[in-house]
């Protein structure tokens, strides 16, 4: 078999693989279909980013205690178990809009406790990987996985904007909530066990999850870039796109090709992963970074639909060209009993901003205007971005090769 395409005769990968592509079908259903429902129900980008804020907190505020849990337990635990809280939480607020009685603070407490699970669900779904492979799979796992999800973004996206259109935001949000089912499904297969330390405290595991965090220049610095860049993308990207898309571009069904072709672009730069393997990964995964600057600059201007198509393929491409080089370095490099927790707090400062990125989106719209604070947006891209290469250790750190 091509060695691209070796993981898959591992059945603990096949299993994860065919989770992690349903739950991300639905998945590419509920951003949609929840921004057009808040939008219909009061036409604010504020009230957008305080839902979409509620989510964030919490995942924010739990990220370390999902570590130190999906450490501790077998991995797959967690998997079922928050899954199956994100099929019930979408499911009540699929109803509440499928018979118009939803509220935003009811869509807000929802998608807090949304975030909860998503605290557990995050640090669990990347570290359990490297238990489903051999070591020297890892990285074409990686990509494989992130292509399957990265279509079904595609093919989700593209949908989404169409039920979302034709249905309304409730039906789409109800898919998402059915997909969490079937994933748990897929997740309650793999059985893996523990491979972690002997529980000693909630404190003392997360101090040795921060010593191993920390002794990583390469890896604190990148995610304090994206602390910045996740931020930005947030409000200027996530927030205020719909806005953009409702006003100017045609509403949902033009939303949906948008993200649709950045999750086309995700796939490119996944396929490109399965046999590019750069002596310095972490210097051309940040050079993919800067590839969403365009795409924020094309929402600002208000380009034509296919040149913000174009904007938006790039940008996904680089992102994705990112995301598998930094998940196989982290994977490589930090001892597999601390992945969680590493996990963990690369998650708690890429999305530390993101709840104020988000917020502020409305506000920052009143001040600067639409186009405006997109445009800030993309110049807080660049800025980290250009910040993050002059670390020497992000420029220089060589590729792990597998004895």
């Amino acid at each position: 078999m091509n060695a691209a395409l070796q993981p898959l005769t591992a059945p603990k990968f096949r299993l994860l693989f065919f989770g992690r592509l349903v739950s991300f079908l639905g998945n590419a259903f509920a951003p949609i279909a929840l921004a057009f429902a808040v939008l219909d129900l009061t036409g604010s980008a504020g009230d957008l980013g305080i839902v979409l804020a509620a989510r964030s907190l919490p995942t924010v505020a739990l990220l370390l205690v999902g570590g130190v849990w999906a450490d501790r337990l077998p991995r797959h635990v967690l998997l079922v178990t928050f899954s199956l809280l994100a099929a019930v939480t979408q499911a009540a607020a699929a109803a509440l809009l499928i018979i118009g009685s939803a509220h935003i603070w009811q869509l807000a407490l929802l998608e807090a406790v949304n975030g909860t699970g998503a605290a557990f669900l995050y640090p669990a779904s990347l570290a359990v990987l490297p238990q489903t492979v051999e070591p020297a799979l890892i990285q074409p796992a990686n990509a494989l996985l992130r292509l399957a999800t990265n279509a079904a973004r595609m093919l989700g996206a593209g949908l989404a904007g169409v039920v979302v259109a034709a249905f309304g935001p409730g039906w789409g949000i109800a898919l998402d909530a059915a997909t969490f089912v079937a994933a748990a499904v897929f997740f309650a297969g793999l059985r893996l066990p523990h491979i972690g330390t002997v529980p000693a405290g909630v404190l003392r595991e997360l101090a040795g999850g921060w010593r191993e965090f920390r002794s990583r220049t390469w890896l604190w610095a990148i995610v304090v870039q994206f602390a910045f860049v996740n931020a930005a993308v947030a409000g200027g990207f996530d927030v205020l796109g719909p806005l953009v898309a409702k006003r100017s571009l045609g509403g949902p069904a033009v939303w949906g090709l948008v993200v649709a072709a950045e999750s086309t672009g995700l796939m490119a730069g996944a396929l490109l992963a399965l046999w590019y393997r750069p002596y310095r990964p972490l210097l051309v995964a940040t050079y993919g970074v800067l590839a969403a600057v365009p795409v924020l600059v094309m929402l600002a201007v208000v380009a034509p639909v296919p040149v913000i198509l174009g904007a938006a393929f790039t940008a996904g491409t680089g992102f994705e060209i990112f995301g598998v080089q930094w998940d196989t370095a982290v994977q490589h490099h930090v001892p597999a009993e601390a992945l969680s927790r590493v996990y963990a707090y690369d998650a708690l400062g890429s999305l530390i901003f993101n709840p104020v990125g988000q917020s502020l989106a409305g506000p920052a719209v009143v001040a600067f205007g639409l186009g405006g604070t997109i445009g800030l947006s993309a110049a807080i891209v660049l800025a980290a971005t250009l910040a993050v290469l002059a670390v020497r250790d992000v420029r220089t750190l060589p590729r792990h090769l597998p004895a």
